[in-house]
């Protein structure tokens, strides 16, 4: 019997602090997305686990993982972007920009709306299920990968022409508050 590799050991190798801190705040969001595809890529593989061997440990603490990243840190990121990111593209005189910002924006209600069906069925599975249980059932699976689609096209759109639009229409001023804001809804001092 081949040994079972956690789930997470697998999906995260190299883990690492940040790059970035809050006082480079476009930077730090930049690194949430690379969390954010880390605890995506984490889910399709728990996803595949329990398909190919059904249930284990490794299961469940890969799901507390994912849920407590999508409970916690992505509402704060999405919160970052609707204070900082948007509002002045929203504001500003580039339709094609506006109309992309106002698309970003309807994805964050999608991915709250869809984070409660992905989120159920990942607490399903937080403890061992009960007997005859063998994988997660068709609406939970839809639930957990229209979950996950969600990000491919918004995470793209963010880095690729949002972020860079933003960061360079933001005063040195602009950035610190935004800095200074990021921190203080963390619970850090941004003195």
């Amino acid at each position: 019997m081949a040994s079972s590799i956690p789930l997470s050991s697998v999906t995260l190798p190299g883990h690492r602090a940040p790059a970035a801190g809050f006082e480079a705040p476009f930077e730090m969001l930049g690194v949430c997305h690379e969390r954010v595809e880390r605890m995506l890529a984490l889910l399709a593989r728990l996803q595949h686990h329990v398909l190919v061997r059904g249930w284990d440990e490794s299961v469940a603490d890969a799901a507390r993982d994912v849920m407590r990243y999508f409970d916690e840190a992505a509402p704060l990121h999405h919160e970052d972007e609707e204070r900082h990111v948007f509002p002045p593209l929203l504001a500003g005189s580039d339709a094609v920009l506006r109309q992309v910002v106002q698309r970003l924006q309807q994805d964050h209600r999608d991915m709250e709306a869809a984070w409660v069906a992905a989120r159920a069925a990942l607490a399903s599975v937080t403890q061992a299920p009960p007997a005859g249980w063998a994988h997660f059932s068709a609406p939970e699976e839809a639930a957990l990968t229209g979950f996950t689609r969600l990000y491919d096209r918004h995470l793209l759109d963010e880095d690729g022409l949002v972020y860079p639009a933003a960061k360079a229409g933001l005063s040195p001023e602009a950035l610190e508050a935004m800095s200074a804001d990021m921190m203080r809804r963390r619970g850090l001092d941004p003195g």
